[in-house]
């Protein structure tokens, strides 16, 4: 068995094979989305408490939103979910370029989602609309602190989701050189797939983030 081990490149001494170690290693990462699952809804379950409670705030500060960017931004997070697919897929069959163009295009619109937040948060920077001893609300008074509320759930959702973007971005910058020296193979691409995982369920948080704040807006008028 020590000799088999020897010459099964990624195998780790303590797995007896290649199946062995896929298993455990989904085990850990689903654990881990568990977990973030939990995190997440207990964001959203936030929101949706305060949203009930406060319905037309949310709704005029959901309207300071460009829902044009959001949506531009969610295809831009379909458009990296199907290159981290190509990454897996690459994986799968042992093709160490395409796992390359899979990250590489992984990390492009990656990018470009975060050049846009930083967009949208200068722009409520300069309207002073992030909440704090400089937040100012010039529309209907009565529902200023309110709609301050909304800003400080969209900020900390949006932000939680943007720094778990960065992560999982980190990671892509150090799988990059390892895929291009053809560590992983059909019988050892268990990293990337659960990367893959990881990196769909960062997309899912979005797309419902999206409808929860920018949508709401829509009803009962134009968002801006």
């Amino acid at each position: 068995m020590a000799d088999a081990h020897a010459h099964a490149p990624g195998l780790a001494h303590h797995f007896e094979s290649y199946e062995q170690q896929k298993e455990s290693a989904f085990l850990g990462m689903w654990i881990f989305l568990a977990q973030e699952i939990m995190f997440f809804s207990g964001l959203f379950t936030c929101y949706l408490v305060y949203r009930v409670l406060y319905p037309h705030a949310f709704l005029v500060g959901s309207r300071e939103l460009d829902w044009r960017i959001g949506a531009a931004n969610t295809v831009v997070l379909l458009l990296s979910s199907f290159t981290m697919v190509v990454a897996v897929l690459g994986a799968k069959q042992g093709r160490r370029k395409m796992i390359v163009l899979g990250l590489l295009g992984t990390l492009l619109f990656g990018g470009i989602f975060l050049g846009v937040k930083v967009f949208e948060y200068g722009s409520k920077w300069e309207h002073h609309l992030v909440p704090g001893p400089y937040f100012e609300w010039h529309g209907d008074p009565s529902v200023g602190r309110e709609v301050e509320l909304f800003f400080s759930l969209y900020f900390g959702m949006t932000g939680m989701h943007a720094l778990h973007m960065v992560i999982g971005m980190g990671i892509m910058l150090v799988m990059l050189p390892l895929a291009w020296r053809g560590k992983w193979t059909p019988q050892n691409h268990n990293f990337v797939e659960g990367f893959g995982l990881y990196w769909h369920f960062v997309d899912i948080v979005w797309i419902f983030l999206f409808p929860f704040l920018y949508l709401i807006g829509l009803s009962g008028g134009s968002s801006h």
